[in-house]
């Protein structure tokens, strides 16, 4: 199984990639599926055809799905958040009010993860291309099932146990509604869903994402950024889709200037994805929508390379074990020593990074061993814990 996720900002041509990517897999002989996770589609519009909710055949080998959202927010949190609604209804609150409240920002894009490891243990597919929503979405998207699992190891499993053994007294003494066992096991299932779909994504032998930039100063930048924080939270690398590039051959007055600032835009690209292989695809004459076209663009983006097997990423955390220490080291790219900050807490260390924060839990061979130091060089943090356990 191999999962690719196709992230970038807004407008650089990334479902076109996605398309694209996914009809060269399948023309390779991988059963492919594509599927949007975007909740403004524009997967349909790439290839010219109608796409819906369940996964439709788009091409021999490949399947094609735009996942509503909102259809799986329902069939996931329905029963909860009635539960969660005749709560809030008690205390006063109701309404449009209580529903917005219980619906936080990405939920309903969360679970089109789960969608995503539900294909990929049908044993349907070899291969899901997953066109993301753009960077700053996905971004939130991929750190939800880290917070989730979070909640569900250290409050909710302890807060089922209180709940059972307290409910018998609540329901004589008010006329608070009370959740039912029913109601913990819906939420425990689904945790359960979406714990499984995030040790999915985490596994770099299974699933890498593949970012899509422009030459551009502002798209370059994000691109930056969203390299750091897809390594903050787990995610490989496999590649960098330089799209919209002007071809070497124009020869034009009008454009001189513009090859001027993109030849300066792909040096500083080769410059900061060093580790991970570019490829370039040209600005077309025209717009690449279609099968037919797709196929084209397809061929030359990946000139014989395989678009799932050809590529491989890299776990951006680690522990390494030196003679007189050993380390945990994280990739973090693009980033100051002023912008990150690295706080240990029992068995986890917090790393946070911008207005983003994760914990690594530590494994047993840290556990008893005293950090000695934090260094960020060349795009790395290494945190240095002592060779010999404390007491």
């Amino acid at each position: 199984m191999r999962i690719v996720l196709v992230t970038g900002k807004g407008g650089v041509g990334k479902t076109t990639v996605a398309a694209a990517t996914a009809l060269r897999a399948a023309e390779i002989g991988h059963r492919t599926l594509v599927l949007s996770t975007d909740p403004a589609h524009s997967l349909a519009d790439a290839f010219e055809s109608e796409l819906g909710d369940e996964p439709r055949r788009l091409a021999v080998d490949l399947h094609g799905q735009q996942i509503d959202t909102q259809g799986r927010l329902e069939a996931y949190w329905g029963e909860i958040r009635d539960q969660l609604m005749a709560i809030l209804d008690w205390g006063g609150v109701s309404g449009l009010e209580a529903e917005e409240f219980l619906v936080f920002p990405g939920m309903d894009e969360l679970f089109a993860l789960v969608e995503v490891q539900r294909h990929a243990a049908s044993g349907r597919y070899d291969t899901l291309i997953v066109d993301c929503a753009p960077t700053a979405e996905t971004l939130r998207l991929l750190s939800l099932p880290e917070v989730l699992s979070w909640y569900f190891d250290r409050v909710f499993l302890t807060q089922k146990r209180v709940m059972k053994a307290a409910r018998p007294v609540l329901t004589r003494v008010t006329s608070l509604p009370i959740p039912g066992d029913e109601v913990y096991d819906a939420a425990e299932n689904v945790f359960t869903a979406i714990e499984r779909a995030r040790r999915l994504l985490l596994d770099p032998e299974i699933t890498t994402a593949r970012l899509v930039v422009n030459p551009e100063k502002m798209v370059v930048s994000e691109a930056r950024r969203t390299y750091t924080y897809l390594s903050l939270f787990g995610y490989a690398i496999d590649s960098v889709v330089v799209n919209r590039v002007l071809p070497e051959d124009l020869v034009d007055p009008y454009f001189d200037r513009w090859q001027e600032i993109q030849n300066q835009h792909l040096d500083d690209i080769k410059r900061s994805f060093a580790d991970v292989p570019m490829m370039c695809l040209r600005l077309f004459d025209e717009e690449m929508t279609g099968v037919e076209k797709l196929r084209v663009l397809g061929a030359e983006l990946y000139d014989g390379e395989d678009p799932a097997a050809g590529f491989a990423g890299r776990r951006p955390f680690r522990v390494v074990e030196e003679p007189e220490e050993l380390a945990l080291e994280v990739d973090m790219p693009f980033i100051g020593r002023e912008d990150i900050d690295v706080l240990r807490d029992g068995h986890e260390v917090y790393i946070t990074v911008g207005g983003y924060r994760r914990s690594f839990v530590l494994p047993d061979s840290l556990h008893r061993r005293e950090v000695i130091g934090a260094k960020l060089e060349g795009g790395v943090l290494r945190v240095r814990f002592s060779e010999h356990r404390g007491k």
